[in-house]
């Protein structure tokens, strides 16, 4: 495995229908057949998460040792970077791009999976750094890529059998809802968590999507990548997952951002299909 150091990053101005969900308990996570000459990535993206980040690295590293733990952060004040970057020093696996001139959940996440691509990976996951994810589920993610190569995306999933929300108030449930119903009736995506982030993507199917095509840059970014692969007829499939409150920080999604979100959404679906 490819050793990485720290860097500093500044940046300028046919329709198949999903894999059936799979339940984590009759996945053995402790038998998948991770081969060492495949490369995995997994993004962080941050903004002031400095409270959570140590937390969601160590888990990371503990949870998945062979992949490499990414944090792409906005040169959040808090000093988020600063705290990861302390960690890179002690291990290799472990490295903070910061992005000086850019900010935002949809450019950071198409910044990361670039990065990803560019440097030769095979897989690359994300998830929500405020803990919200669990580090520990994402190896369900990878376990199931890896058990069939042939799948562009693994879903982490609130809204299939056995998946959950935790502590969200009504508020945040229907936002939720309202994008993920927009997503499945106006994308005819064939996947029921279109907006959540925790993911694991084969490599070559973000490459061949050509990420400079992609035409949002908000949180609706997660929507369009479904739907550029669907169009290129790769299939995915979703596991449930647990999605918890964070009970550090505070969310940056607002009720305009997801109505822009969802704006965006039926946008794309009246676009003309890219590649």
């Amino acid at each position: 495995m490819l050793s990485l150091t720290l860097e500093i990053f500044t940046l300028p101005e046919s329709s198949p229908a999903s894999d059936s969900s799979v339940n984590p308990g009759t996945m053995s996570t402790s038998r998948y057949a991770y081969r060492s000459s495949l490369r995995a990535m997994i993004a962080v993206c941050t903004y002031n998460e400095a409270e959570n980040i140590e937390l969601m690295v160590t888990g990371l590293r503990q949870a998945l040792p062979e992949a490499d733990v990414i944090v792409v952060d906005d040169n959040s004040p808090d000093g988020t970077a600063f705290l990861v970057s302390e960690m890179a020093k002690s291990d290799a696996s472990v490295q903070v791009l910061v992005r000086e001139n850019e900010r935002g959940l949809g450019s950071a996440i198409r910044f990361a999976m670039q990065h990803s691509i560019d440097q030769g990976y095979d897989y690359f996951m994300n998830l929500d750094g405020d803990l919200s994810h669990s580090p520990e589920q994402m190896k369900l993610l990878f376990s199931r890529a890896l058990e069939d190569s042939a799948l562009a995306v693994v879903v982490g999933s609130r809204y299939v059998a056995d998946g959950e929300i935790i502590g969200w108030p009504l508020r945040r449930k229907l936002m939720s809802r309202m994008v993920n119903g927009f997503a499945t009736t106006f994308l005819r995506l064939p996947i029921r968590d279109c907006s959540g982030s925790m993911r694991c993507y084969r490599v070559t199917a973000l490459a061949s999507l050509g990420l400079e095509n992609l035409r949002v840059n908000g949180y609706a970014v997660l929507e369009e990548v479904l739907l550029r692969l669907h169009q290129r007829g790769e299939r995915m499939a979703e596991v449930p997952i647990t999605f918890t409150e964070r009970e550090r920080g505070y969310s940056k999604l607002t009720i305009s951002e997801a109505m822009r979100s969802m704006l965006q959404i039926i946008s794309l679906a009246f676009r003309p299909k890219v590649g």
